[in-house]
């Protein structure tokens, strides 16, 4: 299990582009899971990724790389952040 991040990472990703707050690892794998407004995309991919290494502890990828990759996928999904 990962540690709650630091600094959460709020989206507009609810119904009707209400604000979503991510504070975890496993809380960014799931909203791109499951919420994700597309199915592909370099940095969602990446994120996924790195998001799947930290959950199963494999390499050196750490909660805030994982952060940061998420942050990214957002960006190239067109979905505002607000952290």
């Amino acid at each position: 299990m990962t540690k709650t991040w630091s600094k959460p990472v709020i989206l507009a990703l609810g119904e009707d582009g209400a604000d979503v707050t991510i504070d975890s690892t496993e809380a960014a794998s799931w909203a791109m899971i499951e919420d994700w407004p597309t199915d592909d995309g370099e940095a969602l991919d990446r994120a996924l990724l790195v998001c799947a290494a930290v959950v199963e502890r494999k390499g050196k990828k750490t909660d805030d790389d994982a952060r940061k990759a998420f942050i990214a996928a957002a960006i190239e999904a067109g979905i505002a952040v607000k952290a």
